[in-house]
């Protein structure tokens, strides 16, 4: 009978060592809304929103035009993670349009449309 309760007892306390060692999975950063300001373009500033979304561990996404909630939603063609940045690719107007983004902090994001207008976003609650 002690065998018995001694090896119950290592058994238990295995299993909760392990179920403790897990680890959280990290929250995804860059999922959810985003309010992004472009600076000094030939039309004046301009805001969009972003919604990113990660579907079959993709993040994908589309974007609003802020000023005119008529306007139709714009996918968003492809987006890149590296590490804290992301790229995002889309087209509007008949161009191409990339914008790459650097993590500042938990809230905030900095970068650049087409590696000339300076871009920040920030995270809608």
């Amino acid at each position: 009978m002690k065998k018995v309760s001694l090896f119950l007892f290592v058994f238990f306390l295995g299993l909760c060592v392990r179920s403790f060692s897990q680890t959280a999975t990290p929250p995804d950063f860059f999922a959810g809304k985003w309010e992004i300001m472009i600076f000094g373009t030939p039309n004046g500033d301009s805001k969009l929103t972003a919604e990113l979304v990660r579907k079959d561990g993709k993040l994908t996404g589309q974007l609003v035009n802020a000023a005119d909630s008529t306007a139709g939603k714009i996918p968003i063609t492809s987006i890149e993670e590296k590490g804290d940045n992301l790229s995002m690719a889309f087209t509007a107007q008949g161009y191409d349009v990339t914008i790459d983004l650097a993590k500042v902090d938990d809230d905030n994001l900095k970068g650049l449309l087409m590696n000339s207008f300076e871009a920040k976003a920030k995270r809608l609650k």
